[in-house]
């Protein structure tokens, strides 16, 4: 399938690695005139000659205001926006300090307010723009163990809920994607560590986990980033302009409610 995606240029963030690499692999492939990001001018740009197309590489910390500018200045126009830099740290809650919830929040929700805000004109003054959204699951069902994880993907369908009344008339859409467990390198790294401490294979563990502690997952596994990446792509694309302002399941089944 063509997604029409040829020449449009797509700012990805936080993709150096995991859901964020597959996503610039998926819409360079297409054909869009990709910029990934990371905080490692290093990493970024191995990032972007591993994947190739043309791909460009702007490092920049989406931690703070600053680097948010900086990155928006360098990237020029942007047709299609995927917030997707995030963080997450499973963390009793009676021990996660204010500094966990401020840098969860900066990182996971003001990066995305921040750029959203400063390419969203332009889209509505060309009449065509994507504006996505990674946020998860657990938005949705807030895991005990990342409650202030939860609590930022959960601000990420807000925003894109809310935003999105503000395309009312246009070709410019706003949406959240939400991704169930996902084997990213950052996922399958704490995994791994996990299953030693438990002195378990990581396939026992795996096991385990979707039994006891996502036991209302339909596929019982971990998703392949590429399998998230496919679904995101899509809703890039024009040929998805009739959704708007909502929540995209690509959890496995997880979430209950239909």
């Amino acid at each position: 399938m063509d997604l029409q995606l040829k020449n449009k240029n797509a700012l990805i963030t936080g993709s150096t690695k995991g859901i964020g690499y597959a996503i610039a692999q998926v819409l360079a492939q297409e054909g869009a005139n990709v910029i990934i990001n990371g905080r490692s001018e290093e990493s970024t740009q191995a990032a972007a000659q591993s994947i190739g197309h043309g791909v460009r590489g702007i490092a920049a910390d989406l931690s703070t205001p600053e680097g948010c500018a900086e990155l928006l200045e360098k990237a020029g126009q942007i047709d299609i926006l995927i917030n997707n830099a995030g963080i997450f740290e499973p963390k009793d809650f009676t021990e996660i300090p204010d500094e966990d919830w401020e840098r969860f929040y900066h990182v996971n929700v003001m990066s995305g307010v921040r750029l959203t805000r400063a390419v969203l004109p332009g889209m509505l003054e060309r009449n065509w723009g994507r504006i996505l959204f990674i946020s998860s699951e657990s938005g949705v069902q807030i895991p005990s163990e990342m409650i202030h994880y939860g609590m930022t993907k959960a601000a990420n369908i807000s925003l894109a809920n809310g935003i999105a009344r503000l395309t009312k008339g246009t070709h410019v859409t706003v949406n959240a994607i939400l991704p169930g467990p996902t084997a990213s390198e950052g996922v399958s790294h704490f995994v791994g560590e996990l299953a030693k401490e438990a002195q378990q294979s990581k396939e026992e563990f795996e096991k385990d986990f979707f039994e006891n502690a996502r036991p209302t997952s339909l596929i019982q596994r971990f998703a392949e980033v590429e399998e998230v990446a496919n679904t995101t792509a899509y809703y890039c694309s024009p040929l998805s302009s009739a959704t708007n302002g909502a929540a995209i399941r690509v959890d496995g089944g997880i979430i209950l409610s239909t």
